[in-house]
């Protein structure tokens, strides 16, 4: 059987030491803004997009990409990571679905989410958290452990 591979974007969005997270309706967990890379998006566009379309705020990627002189090309933002996760993974074990996932790291100015997107979730499932919010919270191991990141980028970045 063959795996079907999708290309998502994920930015961790500070806003003055906490990120915003919301809880997913079907998965029952917090995650950050994110999706699909459409077919005529680059990763750190469409993380651009979701944050958008879910939140309704403008980020700036926190990017230490180094440039490179390349008369043909361009420097893209490097994600802070990459994950690959199992998104459907059958009784038999296998895995038929997976996000191999860019995360980016971002500022926003505003702690003011309204949904810009269609069928977006409400304003209301969405929180901030700060460091020490993410380590009382139940919150999954890597979704504290890239939240913690990102408020030390964009603290480090000032």
């Amino acid at each position: 059987m063959e795996t079907t591979r999708h290309f998502t974007a994920t930015v961790y969005i500070v806003n003055d030491g906490a990120v915003a997270l919301h809880r997913h309706e079907r998965l029952g967990i917090r995650i950050p803004p994110g999706g699909h890379v459409d077919r005529d998006e680059l990763p750190h566009e469409a993380g651009l997009r979701e944050v958008r379309e879910e939140t309704g705020l403008v980020a700036e990627l926190l990017d230490e990409t180094d440039p490179v002189a390349a008369p043909a090309g361009e420097t893209l933002p490097d994600p802070r990571r990459q994950m690959l996760y199992d998104i459907d993974v059958r009784e038999d074990g296998r895995v038929g679905h997976q996000h191999v996932d860019h995360v980016y790291y971002a500022t926003v100015d505003s702690r003011e989410i309204d949904p810009d997107g269609h069928d977006e979730a409400d304003p209301e499932v969405w929180a901030w958290y700060d460091a020490a919010d993410l380590q009382e919270s139940d919150v999954d191991p890597d979704t504290v452990q890239f939240s913690l990141e990102a408020i030390d980028a964009a603290e480090r970045a000032g």
